[in-house]
């Protein structure tokens, strides 16, 4: 037997979704702990071909940060 579809106001979520066993955010603080989401720009994007390349370019932009600052004020 089907279950009746219910009508929602909403055009984007069909009658077939059903969420009342659902938890309403179960994972939120877990996922808001471990996420850092930083959006670059387009074409900084396309320098980097994934998210270590950019760690690595930060790093190295740290190290010579530091070491530049060292000279000046030592």
């Amino acid at each position: 037997m089907k279950k009746a579809t219910k009508t929602t106001s909403d055009p984007e979520m069909l009658g077939e979704y059903d969420f009342s066993g659902g938890v309403r955010g179960k994972y939120a603080a877990r996922f808001a702990a471990g996420t850092n989401v930083v959006v670059l720009a387009p074409d900084v994007a396309e320098a980097f071909p994934d998210s270590a390349a950019v760690n690595d370019a930060l790093r190295a932009l740290m190290t010579i940060a530091r070491n530049s600052h060292r000279k000046v004020t030592a």
